[in-house]
């Protein structure tokens, strides 16, 4: 068996060597470690060893301080308990690299996977453009069939340009008659009015039984015929009902003159009439609402009494009456007698319209109510109605069409019992409607031309900046073998100022593409379709 006291001791010297303690300390420990051999212990080990009071330091603590200078550096380690030093200190050394290399282990796991991710983002970010490219050229017609749709589609464009040029030629001598008309229904309305105001009554049915079938046939077309249901086309019926049912009733002429000279002439300048006289929907719109005042104007001031007597008996009571007479209407009898018709209309244009068609109004058939919620929304009456709850909108706006009607006839008495004050009424409506016919054509036909001069520059500016504009597959004609006829270079030459010859192939890819040349071709549509509309 081995000395393992020897072996001890060698070690200890060693130690005591690398550390380069004093001379007397590596002395006395040599000879302790050499007369220590008959108790089996070092003298390093043994706490009752005079000149090493303390243990030996752990090899963390030495080094720590082996590059230390200063020799109270290391009497302060060798102060540490012997009773504390462990073999896991020394294990404890030996497990750093250990550590280290886990460590970095780790680090290279994370590394290689963080490699990965992105090769995985990479492909698949490739394989999504790869998709992409391939569903667009498997969606991409091929150039036979592209070049068929675009003859197609041109050909479609020409009859469509054709059929369009025939119907604005119709439009546009529908125009002109109503032009005509116009005109002479105004030259004959002032004869009548000056010569024979007394028959002015049989120019205005006549002019009734041919406005409203138009009408109607017009606006049923067009989707607007619950607007015939209106008030203005109800005061005409009224109108009418005193001239050829009941010419003897007076609270029925008392009811329909406050009627046409309130709510049916303020209308002129709520609803913008205008005198457009190209515009037979405008001429028409105009009609129905100063036509019945001015009829009335000329059977109460200006037919004779006893033209009145025969053929129009409540008139002549209540014109010739005296102030007393229960006849003799004033403004609370004209407002009670004016209000038993409108709650007829109000109430079955509720009942009809309102209830019974709320479906079809909810899907977008316009009506007078929804008209005016749009077009009065920023007015503060707008925001007041719109602010009440959906149930109550309808029913305010019946209050407020009642009170706007008893508010328009208010000056009926002034309009009936004075003839100047009438006239002067009924041409400031005439005139208010020819400043609306003029501010139609002034802005909206200016408006038209300067927008048409706008593209016009546009596209002059565009075939000086494109280098291609005069040699468009569609308008440079080919030769045989698909290149430009010689003539037609030179021409192109020239325009150009170029003295280059430039060949031109044929080549499928010089077509626009379709979805560009659609998108194009359903513009133009859109503004031709726009245009004829607004003219209609």
């Amino acid at each position: 068996m081995p000395d393992v006291t020897g072996i001890a001791n060698s070690r200890t010297e060693a130690v005591l060597s690398d550390v380069n303690l004093p001379p007397e300390v590596s002395k006395s420990s040599t000879q302790g470690s050499c007369t220590s051999s008959t108790n089996g212990r070092s003298p390093l080990l043994d706490p009752k060893t005079p000149e090493l009071s303390s243990p030996i330091p752990s090899p963390n603590l030495l080094s720590r301080n082996v590059s230390t200078s200063d020799f109270s550096s290391y009497q302060e380690e060798w102060e540490t308990p012997l009773e504390t030093l462990t073999v896991f200190d020394l294990l404890d050394n030996l497990a750093l690299p250990s550590r280290l290399e886990k460590w970095q282990t780790k680090l290279s796991a994370q590394t290689e996977r963080v490699r990965r991710q992105r090769e995985k983002i990479k492909s698949s970010t490739s394989s999504a453009k790869d998709r992409v490219v391939e569903e667009w050229r498997r969606r991409l017609p091929p150039p036979d069939e592209q070049l068929d749709k675009y003859r197609k589609r041109m050909s479609d464009s020409v009859n469509r340009l054709g059929s369009r040029w025939h119907d604005t030629k119709a439009v546009t001598a529908r125009e002109k008659l109503s032009f005509i008309a116009g005109v002479l229904n105004i030259f004959i309305s002032g004869y009548l009015i000056g010569g024979h105001p007394d028959l002015f009554y049989v120019w205005f049915t006549a002019q009734l039984c041919y406005f409203m079938p138009i009408r109607f046939y017009t606006y049923h077309k067009r989707g607007y015929h619950y607007f015939l249901a209106d008030m203005c086309y109800f005061v005409n019926f009224l109108l009418l009902l005193t001239i050829w049912v009941a010419p003897k009733s007076k609270r029925l002429f008392i009811g329909t003159y406050c009627l046409a000279y309130g709510n049916n002439a303020v209308a002129i300048a709520m609803w913008r009439n205008s005198m457009v006289f190209h515009s037979l929907d405008k001429v028409t719109s105009l009609f129905i609402h100063i036509m019945p005042p001015v009829t009335l104007h000329c059977l109460v001031h200006l037919t004779p009494p006893e033209i009145q007597l025969a053929r129009f008996p409540g008139i002549y009571a209540i014109a010739q009456s005296s102030p007393g007479s229960a006849v003799h209407y004033s403004l609370l009898g004209m407002m009670a007698w004016s209000s038993v018709p409108y709650a007829v209309w109000q109430l079955s244009y509720h009942f009809f319209i309102t209830v019974r068609r709320r479906e079809k109004i909810a899907a977008g058939r316009p009506t007078s109510f929804t008209w005016l919620r749009r077009s009065y929304a920023k007015s503060w009456i707008g925001r007041l109605i719109l602010g009440l709850p959906e149930q109550l909108q309808e029913p305010a706006f019946m209050l407020t069409q009642y009170l706007y009607a008893l508010g328009s006839i208010l000056p009926c008495p002034v309009w009936f019992w004075y003839r100047w004050p009438s006239a002067i009424f009924l041409l400031s409506l005439f005139v208010w409607s020819i400043y609306n016919g003029a501010t139609y054509y002034i802005d909206v036909f200016g408006t038209r031309f300067q927008k048409e001069l706008e593209q016009l520059k546009k596209d002059v500016a565009k075939w000086q900046t494109s280098p291609d504009a005069f040699s468009s597959p569609l308008m440079t004609p080919k030769a045989e073998n698909g290149s430009v006829t010689p003539q037609r270079q030179r021409n192109i030459d020239e325009t150009r100022s170029k003295s280059v010859h430039k060949r031109s192939e044929s080549s499928i890819d010089q077509i626009p593409m379709l979805d560009a040349q659609e998108e194009g071709s359903s513009g133009k549509e859109k503004v031709a379709d726009e245009t004829v509309r607004e003219r209609k």
